[in-house]
């Protein structure tokens, strides 16, 4: 019985689904119909969760917009959806986000997948064995020194 509820999903599911993860910054087309007409309009949100498998997968996007917040679930092989795009990939450690929606401003960002904070490497400090300590006596108190 699944082997055949298998066999008819598969045929509607995306050839070129998008590859993204919980975090990710999404761009998403969505073909919006008005009477007659067809347009495209995007939604650009981060993703806090994404959810089942096969033909009945969704995922959730959530902007803020003037200050509101707005989340939309969209079923990931739904014909409605034409472009996903990747603006950013996020670091983050949940695989649902749902505690943005309490956070506001700067503390609902996330971190840039790409950008690590490394430290500098430091130059190796000489030794005292070596005789070769710094002197951190200012330059008139030198010279004093040196006349007297």
């Amino acid at each position: 019985m699944n082997a055949i509820i298998d066999k008819v999903e598969k045929s509607f599911l995306k050839k070129n689904a998008p590859v993204f993860r919980v975090g990710d910054t999404l761009r998403v087309d969505v073909k919006i119909v008005e009477g007659q007409s067809e347009r495209l309009q995007a939604f650009e949100g981060v993703v806090i969760r994404k959810k089942g498998h096969g033909i009945a997968a969704t995922f959730t996007i959530r902007k803020v917009s003037f200050g509101i917040g707005i989340e939309r679930t969209f079923p990931l092989h739904s014909p409605k959806l034409e472009n996903f795009k990747v603006i950013r990939s996020g670091r983050v450690r949940r695989a649902k986000l749902y505690y943005l929606r309490n956070l506001t401003g700067k503390a609902a960002r996330i971190q840039d997948q790409n950008t690590k904070e490394t430290k500098k490497p430091q130059a190796p400090k000489p030794s005292a064995s070596e005789g070769t300590e710094p002197n951190n006596t200012p330059p008139l108190q030198a010279a004093e020194t040196q006349t007297s």
